[in-house]
């Protein structure tokens, strides 16, 4: 599952045992990057604090669904698994479109996503791949859209955040958990 042993969740710091403890609440299962990063529990609590300032937060018009889209097309092209598959099932859940996940992994410029979704991640891909070309034009592009300042900030800045998270999931060799591969693509049962 990893290169490296996963800490015991009881041998962790009592806050990083009761976030983990609160997300296997939510989910019915720890997702894997919980505990193969509380190895190191300041570089966890880091990781965790900027993660939820850019993925929870509510200002700004990019949806829960759309910050999901940046990281699973951005991971896609840095062949990332575990985060594909991970925040692939999060774009499923959050769009309600059992298909949508794989389109961004496989070619996100065919997926089906609006022109608005589509300037988004054609952005967010400049950022992964060309960052250092920017151009006052990137920004109009966005801008044309509907998006503003802030909002092209929280792109760039997701986009450089989970390129540093691919980055330790495939050298950590990070698996991702089975319960993933199947969130979001059939009807919840009830």
């Amino acid at each position: 599952m990893s290169r490296y042993p996963l800490p015991d969740l009881n041998t962790l710091p009592p806050d990083i045992q009761q976030r983990i403890l609160e997300v296997q609440e939510k989910a019915g299962f720890i997702p894997n990057v919980f505990l193969a990063f509380a190895r190191r529990p300041a570089e966890w609590r880091a990781f965790f604090a900027y993660h939820d300032a850019l993925m929870l937060k509510e200002e700004g018009s990019l949806t829960k669904g759309e910050r999901e889209m940046i990281v699973t097309a951005t991971s896609a092209h840095n062949q990332c698994l575990y985060c594909v598959v991970a925040h692939g099932a999060l774009v499923r859940i959050y769009e309600k479109q059992p298909l949508l996940a794989d389109q961004l992994a496989v070619n996100w410029r065919k997926a089906d996503i609006t022109p608005r979704q589509h300037a988004m991640l054609d952005f967010a891909m400049k950022v992964c791949t060309r960052s250092q070309e920017m151009a006052d034009a990137d920004f109009d592009a966005l801008h044309a859209h509907g998006f503003d300042d802030e909002d092209i900030w929280d792109i760039a800045a997701i986009t450089a955040f989970f390129g540093l998270s691919n980055r330790m999931a495939s050298f950590a060799g990070m698996q991702p958990n089975t319960e993933f591969f199947l969130m979001g693509r059939l009807p919840r049962q009830k």
